[in-house]
């Protein structure tokens, strides 16, 4: 009996340290892939007592997901900003900083429902994104379709190399 009972313990501590390091496998790739794409959203105490505190439960961080991708001519950003409309973000550069700010609504199709997972964030948010060449601000173009965000930056200057010579 009592060997029975340290192999089923020997058993149970292989599974739990599996678990534990798929768990820490996820968080590692988390971290390092998307730790920049946490964002925070913040909410206006007017907002909370609007909803009558539901907003409150909610999360106030989110992952909004990225990706820079560089082509001969351009700098291309997308950002995925699920239930949001163009209307409500905007778009700064400054410098090699790309910043995504807007403010996502909670909508509310009854008052009387009760949530049994509350994962989506609500508020305003800022993602800054780092881009890494230097870009034409002045003919940036960006469109907003299926809930992603695309910013066409056209690079500056010129990524040829070229010998120059020496007098």
């Amino acid at each position: 009996m009592l060997d029975s009972l340290k192999q089923t313990g020997k058993t149970i501590g292989r599974e739990i340290s599996r678990a534990w390091e798929g768990l820490s496998d996820g968080w590692r790739e988390l971290l390092s892939r998307s730790s920049n794409a946490l964002t925070h959203f913040g909410r206006h105490k007017e907002q909370v007592a609007q909803e009558g505190g539901a907003l409150a439960a909610f999360p106030s961080w989110s992952l909004l997901a990225g990706e820079v991708e560089e082509t001969s001519r351009d700098i291309v950003v997308r950002v995925e900003l699920p239930g949001m409309n163009k209307e409500d973000c905007q778009i700064t550069i400054d410098g090699n900083m790309l910043h995504v700010t807007g403010e996502k609504a909670f909508e509310r199709d009854t008052g009387d429902s009760t949530y049994h997972v509350m994962e989506r964030a609500y508020g305003a948010f800022q993602r800054s994104i780092a881009l890494p060449r230097n870009v034409s601000v002045d003919k940036a173009e960006a469109r907003y379709s299926n809930g992603v965000l695309t910013v066409r930056l056209p690079k500056v200057g010129s990524d040829t190399a070229r010998s120059i010579p020496v007098d």
